[in-house]
């Protein structure tokens, strides 16, 4: 017997190798995912619980809620799209000019 890993990998077939490099890919995936859920509550609990302490503030939680209305919106709603588009340029303008 050997301390060395036996690498089971190069004993399996082809379709068994990428049917465990996809399970392996796709729980990497979900833990980050994981990781990003954890990191964007963490970020909307300190936008609700702490106020805007100017109006750059106020724009910037604006900003956040928008970009998650805008990104639930269809592709054909170019409309409303257009709308998200022109008020974060407004906010961004203002803010430079404030």
């Amino acid at each position: 017997m050997t301390d060395e890993p036996l690498d089971l990998d190069k004993h399996r077939g082809m379709a068994a190798q990428k049917a465990t490099e996809l399970r392996r890919i796709l729980a990497e995936v979900e833990n980050h995912a994981k990781e990003l859920r954890d990191r964007q509550a963490a970020l909307e609990n300190q936008l609700l619980s702490v106020p805007a302490l100017s109006w750059a503030d106020a724009a910037a939680k604006a900003r956040y809620v928008l970009n998650l209305y805008a990104a639930g919106l269809s592709r054909n709603d170019t409309r409303h799209r257009d709308l998200v588009a022109a008020i974060l340029d407004d906010f961004a303008r203002l803010t430079r000019e404030g």
